[in-house]
């Protein structure tokens, strides 16, 4: 019997990582169990993140400080569900850009007038409706 667990510890040992965490660590929490994220899965981000390790339970366990659309998640994974987080090397790739995109002020952005709906549909048989419509000053003519 203990040859037979002996052999299984040793299989299950080779398989598995052995990955150190600390509380400040930044991780990448994989997006394997969140169910809720729209549109097809093979686009999306199989990890998102970065995010700060707030707490560690045992060596398994990570308790993590969640933000932003994430805020509703339970905030403890499993140490096989995470990886260290590491930054873009400006020595290696020093074509990419981090820079987060920059909106235009309010108070700059155009807004349109309706000048006639063209068409009009109920959305997927619910009360919701889409509306086809030609905007004032627009360039296109129907």
């Amino acid at each position: 019997m203990n040859d037979a667990f002996e052999y299984a510890k040793q299989k299950w040992d080779k398989s598995q990582k052995n990955t150190v965490f600390k509380v400040g660590d930044l991780i990448l929490v994989s997006n394997f169990n969140f169910n809720n994220t729209t549109g097809p899965k093979k686009l999306k981000d199989s990890f998102s993140g970065p995010f700060l390790i707030k707490a560690l339970h045992w060596t398994n366990e990570v308790q993590v400080d969640l933000s932003g659309e994430s805020e509703n998640k339970h905030p403890t994974f499993r140490v096989g569900l995470v990886k260290h987080y590491t930054s873009s090397d400006k020595e290696l790739f020093p074509l990419r850009n981090e820079t987060p995109l920059e909106l235009p002020p309010l108070d700059q952005i155009e807004e349109k007038k309706v000048l006639k709906v063209l068409k009009q549909r109920s959305f997927r048989g619910k009360d919701e409706r889409e509306y086809l419509v030609r905007h004032k000053n627009s360039q296109h003519k129907h």
